[in-house]
């Protein structure tokens, strides 16, 4: 599929794979046109298109994906050919205490773009998924075809999204496609994910919450890897087909702060040991082999990424400090404030 001279509405593209995304499509292709459509929830940033809103291509419209007049709108007006979908509620902690907000987003969400897309017979629909959706692998590495074992609400409600939009495909026609990706780090993530939550509490000399051992296995990608491997699906992917997208290297958590806080000069004894959280999967390991037959590798080695997302937050104190004083206080001393004063 071409990308030159179309028009991509981006779902969920103030946040932070989505605003990634944003801006390597409008400085590669200088003839497409990005709508960024997002409700700006708690994850959703205007500060995280600063450098898009420079661009006479970007449009910004404020909307829900579960507003189906309001997707339909967007579409119309704005002559949408593509949509991306990184719209949704992402993070397991909060999903295991409010489950509700996953289940309209990611399901009926996903169902509202679905029916826009048929409707308006638009060119392709990719969504952005999760390597989540296969549950926990405790050894070998998840391919395309492999069973969804979901253990979180937040993993379920991918999941199922998910699988009705493959139904969509299979009945309908609708064209189709997925990436799974592993755990991105990098530029403008909130910090509730870990490596920002430890990044930012090392900067100011905090504990740092780390979940039960700390030996959950992970395959953490560089950002602009992921957005990469999504560019690599839109223009050679095949139309009904899910794409792995993830580094060969895994890493422990505790490997991931211990590396972390060398990187900022910080003394181990700020690693706290916590309750782990409910369901917690113990590994997961994506084989992306077909993503790479279509031309991808991952760019960046875990050091590398690990080094320019520390540099990030070091650099952009203004941008992390302004959400930590707001809606996220409340959140963390709910999640976190027993389990640092029981912590180890």
């Amino acid at each position: 599929m071409e990308l030159d001279n179309k028009t991509l509405m981006v779902t969920g593209g103030a946040g932070f794979i989505g605003s990634n995304f944003v801006d390597h499509m409008l400085a590669k292709y200088p003839d497409t046109r990005i709508v960024v459509y997002d409700k700006l929830n708690y994850r959703g940033n205007l500060d995280n298109l600063t450098d898009a809103q420079r661009s006479e291509r970007y449009t910004f419209v404020k909307g829900d994906i579960c507003d189906a007049a309001a997707v339909g709108s967007a579409i119309e007006q704005h002559h949408v050919g593509i949509i991306v979908n990184f719209a949704a509620e992402t993070h397991v902690d909060r999903s295991i205490m409010d489950p509700d907000a996953f289940v309209k987003t990611d399901v009926y969400g996903m169902y509202v773009l679905l029916e826009a897309t048929n409707k308006y017979q638009l060119e392709r629909l990719h969504h952005v998924s999760t390597d989540e959706v296969y549950g926990q692998v405790m050894s070998g590495a998840s391919k395309e075809g492999d069973p969804f074992e979901p253990r979180s609400p937040y993993a379920a409600s991918k999941a199922s999204g998910e699988l009705l939009a493959f139904a969509y495909h299979t009945t309908y026609g609708t064209p189709l496609t997925v990436t799974r990706g592993a755990n991105n780090i990098g530029p403008r993530q909130y910090p509730e994910n870990a490596v920002p939550l430890f990044c930012t509490n090392a900067i100011d000399g905090l504990p740092i919450p780390l979940y039960g051992d700390g030996k959950q296995s992970r395959q953490y990608q560089y950002v602009m890897d992921h957005v990469e491997g999504i560019e690599a699906v839109l223009l050679r992917g095949e139309v009904g087909q899910a794409y792995n997208c993830g580094p060969d290297e895994e890493t422990v958590n505790i490997d991931m702060a211990t590396r972390m806080l060398e990187l900022l000069g910080k003394p181990a004894s700020l690693i706290k040991y916590v309750a782990d959280r409910p369901g917690h999967d113990r590994r997961y390991c994506i084989d992306s082999a077909k993503l790479k037959a279509l031309g991808w590798k991952p760019g960046h080695s875990f050091a590398q990424a690990l080094a320019l997302t520390v540099d990030w937050y070091v650099r952009n104190e203004a941008w992390w400090r302004k959400i930590k004083s707001g809606e996220y206080k409340e959140y963390y001393r709910t999640w976190y404030g027993q389990r640092l004063a029981d912590a180890r």
